[in-house]
């Protein structure tokens, strides 16, 4: 995944990014061979000079001697304070270059030899000490014996100095000879190396150009055959999102859009002349339409005015309860025929719900106790017409018409966090939870006829809401089970009220 994901980054990169890709690339490549070259001739340089450094403390050591032999001479000659500070510098100076030789007994012979030195010089350093002292202390006889001493002891150091510097100048110059062999051999690996990185180079080089020019060759391509008219060119994708990548999509979309538009343009004839064919057909259907939608309409007026003749016949008659009757069931009837398409507001609703539960307390005696509980500064708030009579009329088939006893009916409407609820509540005979989820489902079918209802269910209402609203789950059933009542709740969000956009 992620060699695939920085793939699909490279592809994403522009050209320029591109190129300087792979110019930086091969300029850290070549940077990086030459530092391996470099390293490598310094390594042998400094091998190279290590060969000689021995030979050179040797001759140092040499020359220490001959300072430290010769400053005690021309003390006994002068016995001048200066002479022995002359004395006391090289005597340091040897001693110093005597710290650099071998101490230990090892089976190298080089090595003991230098131990060996090491050995004689400090002895030839105590001989040199007495002679200095014996002249200190005037004892000419004393420093005598010693500077005999001493210089023999000087011949012997000097001697194995000379001894063993020949014997390393010699092992050193067969090292040198190796390390020249090997010198050569590497000049002619760092020039190979050079030659594969060129060829490395510009294989890279090609590879990166050909993948910028062989899309460009194949669009130029497909451009040559679409000014012939061949719209049927297949562009092949580039893979990438560089200029070219975007060019070559744009390409095939435009060659996309031409074909489509051919298309469309040859349907378009087909469809215009089927539709001649069938223009008196759709004359006849609309006049057809057109009547039964006349009809519809004289059908609700007849009513309307077969019940207000009936309400003024029974004022004539000083039937007051037969006239608030038939005002109810007017009010309820043209609500449902001109609301049922249009949006409404609360307010109007509930009075829907009063004519409502009126009508049915005049056909059942009184029976159905109603209560309201209604935030009056929430009347204006605009809903779908024909959410809340629904539901009462459910309660009333489904919930207590069957009940024995006292019939209650509970309407709400509160605010609640940035939502409305309207709440539904009845005692009736409550709701499984299974029924319940087949409701909200609408897996549920109804198996009672309910004469005279609106013929509108919970499934309507919950699908206007949600395309009033453009939400889902904007109604709820709560109930605990049989013989609990049940309440239906409707949320309303982000209420606005008349006159607000």
């Amino acid at each position: 995944m992620k060699k695939l994901s920085k793939l699909v980054d490279w592809n994403n990169r522009s050209l320029q990014v591109k190129l300087m890709a792979g110019f930086v690339l091969t300029l850290l490549f070549l940077l990086s061979v030459n530092t391996v070259m470099i390293v490598n001739i310094n390594t042998m340089v400094n091998q190279l000079e290590q060969i000689y450094v021995s030979n050179l403390n040797l001759d140092g050591l040499l020359g220490a001697l001959g300072d430290v032999q010769a400053t005690m001479t021309e003390y006994l000659d002068t016995k001048s304070s200066d002479s022995l500070n002359k004395y006391y510098r090289a005597d340091q100076n040897f001693r110093n270059y005597l710290d650099v030789l071998n101490k230990d007994a090892v089976s190298d012979p080089m090595l003991l030899a230098e131990k060996n030195i090491y050995n004689l010089s400090l002895n030839y350093l105590s001989v040199v000490e007495d002679t200095i002292n014996a002249k200190r202390g005037r004892d000419v006889e004393q420093y005598s014996m010693y500077y005999e001493k001493a210089t023999d002891r000087e011949n012997d150091v000097e001697t194995f100095i000379y001894s063993l510097n020949n014997a390393r100048f010699r092992s050193n110059n067969d090292d040198y000879r190796v390390l020249l062999t090997s010198l050569k051999y590497l000049e002619f690996v760092n020039i190979g190396v050079l030659v594969i990185t060129g060829i490395f180079n510009i294989l890279l080089m090609s590879a990166l150009i050909g993948n910028i020019t062989r899309p460009l060759r194949d669009l130029s391509g497909a451009a040559r055959e679409v000014s012939e008219g061949n719209f049927d060119v297949v562009v092949e994708p580039t893979g990438s999102h560089d200029e070219i990548g975007i060019l070559s999509g744009t390409f095939a979309q435009m060659l996309e859009s031409i074909r489509l538009y051919v298309e469309r343009l040859r349907e378009s004839l087909q469809k215009e002349n089927a539709m001649k064919e069938n223009e008196l057909l759709m004359e006849t259907r609309m006049k057809d339409a057109q009547l039964k939608l006349l009809q519809a309409q004289i059908n609700p007026h007849f009513l309307f005015n077969t019940l207000n003749a009936g309400a003024q016949l029974a004022m004539m008659e000083g039937a007051d309860k037969t006239v608030v009757f038939i005002d109810n069931m007017a009010s309820f009837f043209r609500y449902n025929i001109r609301k049922l398409e249009e949006d409404t507001t609360i307010g109007e609703e509930l009075s829907l719900v009063d004519n409502y539960i009126y009508i049915l307390n005049v056909r059942f005696s009184g029976e159905i106790h109603y209560h309201k509980d209604i935030d009056e500064s929430l009347e204006s708030v605009r809903v779908p017409s024909m959410i809340l009579q629904p539901i009462v009329e459910n309660a009333v088939n489904y919930g207590i018409r069957d009940l024995e006893g006292e019939k209650i009916i509970e309407v709400t409407c509160t605010s609640v966090g940035d939502h409305l609820e309207l709440s539904v509540w009845d005692n009736g005979r409550g709701m499984s939870r299974e029924r319940i989820e087949e409701v909200l489902n609408g897996d549920y079918v109804s198996d009672r006829n309910s004469s005279g209802g609106s013929g509108i269910g919970l499934g309507n209402v919950m699908g206007r809401l949600e395309l009033y609203f453009g939400e889902t789950g904007l109604l709820d059933i709560h109930s605990e089970g049989e013989g609990t009542g049940t309440e239906v709740v409707v949320t309303i969000p982000q209420p606005e009220k008349d006159g607000e956009e």
